[in-house]
């Protein structure tokens, strides 16, 4: 196991950003996306008087995170769970209102350095991408038996890949032939499939479709549409909530949830804001932080990092 694959991404900024509402003893802290447990096991060295309760939908995750975080003993709690079902766990645990979430969206790096996973389009692996691997569609699965068009939307919408027709028309036709089954030839077919002035630019070709089949298979913007608010709603007033996310779709919803709880929305004219108008979340950020350039050059995973915070200043009414 590599060490580099342990630098969580901004993570100094993720703790101070969070520090201020977890001074109290008995303080809960959520990591929405536990992964392998790195921003975690910080949050429990840094803050030693605070309770976490970890989330994610891996087994694999769960079990690896778990032994690197049985020093901590009853101080972590982790949970099998997507991060959408934040209010349900948090229901379970007695747990009514938390003073800090954390939420991390990029692929976990065991996720991308699993060659039998299908995430990386570096090397040839069975197209899986689901990150509970006992349910749901895999990436395979979709790319054999969506209508063109549907995959044509995926691609734009969560792939932003502008050359999703060609990409669709070429999986259409090989599919006919033979379903599916591994990456390598769908990379191959997206290389081939490309006029050469689009393969000049970004990266790897692959990069935008592979990310597009990955957000399709584990419904991650549905999922984060509905996460972001439960996530606003179980926070205390006092407590912060700070989001790492890794592609404009990604930071987009998280900025309009925000700008949305830090927006007075009474009618104008009125001389004094009545409270339910007032604003229940106080920007912590100006725009999205960017990581570090030194940060960028010790984790390559950390260059497309967007993180927002959000303080909590009051309760909703209604």
């Amino acid at each position: 196991m590599s060490q580099s694959r342990h630098v969580p991404v901004m993570l100094q900024r993720c703790l101070d950003l969070l520090a201020p509402a977890l001074q109290e003893p008995g303080a809960v802290v959520v990591d929405c996306t536990l992964g392998l447990g790195g921003h975690s096991e910080a949050l429990l060295e840094r803050f030693p008087e605070v309770r976490l309760v970890a989330l994610d939908r891996d087994k694999e995750a769960l079990r690896l995170s778990g032994e690197r975080l049985a020093p901590y003993g009853g101080r972590a709690t982790l949970v099998q769970a997507v991060y959408d079902e934040l209010p349900d766990v948090l229901d379970r645990l007695g747990v009514p209102r938390v003073q800090g979430v954390l939420f991390d969206l990029g692929v976990s790096s065991m996720q991308l350095d699993e060659a039998d996973r299908g995430f990386a389009y570096a090397q040839d692996a069975p197209l899986d991408m689901r990150m509970d691997q006992s349910t749901g569609m895999s990436a395979a699965e979709v790319l054999n038996t969506y209508p063109p068009g549907e995959l044509v939307r995926i691609l734009r919408a969560y792939g932003e890949e502008k050359q999703a027709k060609r990409i669709v028309s070429a999986v259409v036709r090989e599919r006919e032939k033979e379903p599916f089954t591994n990456s390598a030839r769908l990379v191959e077919l997206i290389r081939a499939a490309l006029p050469q002035a689009a393969k000049r630019t970004g990266g790897n070709p692959a990069k935008r479709t592979f990310q597009a089949l990955r957000i399709e298979v584990n419904g991650e913007l549905s999922v984060l549409e509905r996460a972001i608010p439960a996530a606003v709603e179980s926070v205390a007033v006092g407590g912060r909530i700070a989001v790492l996310s890794y592609h404009s779709l990604e930071d987009r919803l998280v900025k309009q949830v925000f700008a949305a709880g830090a927006a007075n929305t009474a009618p104008p004219g009125l001389p004094v804001v009545p409270e339910q108008y007032a604003p229940r979340l106080k920007l912590l950020t100006r725009g999205a932080e960017l990581p570090t350039e030194e940060e960028i050059a010790e984790n390559r995973r950390a260059a497309p990092a967007r993180l927002r915070g959000a303080e909590r200043i009051r309760e909703s009414l209604g």
